[in-house]
């Protein structure tokens, strides 16, 4: 459920470069403004969920915090569909072989996830359990 909270919105523009090697196109596109508002070309929802705020924190905190944009890839076009702040969540994205473009995260985003974080406080992944030596194995006799 998204509210005021969670729920921003972030404008993007995409550009498309072309190069030629040895003989061959290549074309990659590239998140070239990114916005912290409801305007612009490509306009996509940003909600921050409870369980992703180890994640988000991960990302804070790393040397250059990103935002990571889905997108769909049409004949000449490539459409962003969804944005997160979470670097797992973005890691599924490439798993199913879909394009995901990253950009820098905006100082308003970074202060936004922050304060929510405050808000919500830190969530901690609970260890898993080790198992004893030789549990859940067939005795031998």
């Amino acid at each position: 459920m998204a509210t005021d909270d969670n729920l921003r919105h972030v404008s993007l523009e995409l550009t498309c470069r072309t190069r030629e090697i040895k003989g061959f196109t290549s074309r990659s596109w590239h998140i070239t403004a990114l916005g912290c508002h409801d305007r612009g070309p490509h306009v996509l929802p940003l909600t921050l969920f409870l369980t992703e705020r180890t994640a988000y924190r991960f990302n804070l905190e790393s040397r250059q915090p990103r935002l990571f944009v889905r997108c769909e890839a049409g004949d000449d076009t490539l459409t962003p569909r969804e944005v997160t702040a979470s670097q797992e969540v973005a890691a599924n994205w490439m798993d199913g072989e879909t394009q995901v473009l990253d950009a820098p995260m905006p100082p308003a985003i970074h202060a936004w996830i922050e304060a929510y974080l405050a808000r919500h406080g830190e969530r901690i992944d609970a260890g898993r359990k080790k198992k004893r030596a030789g549990a859940g194995r067939a005795r031998q006799e």
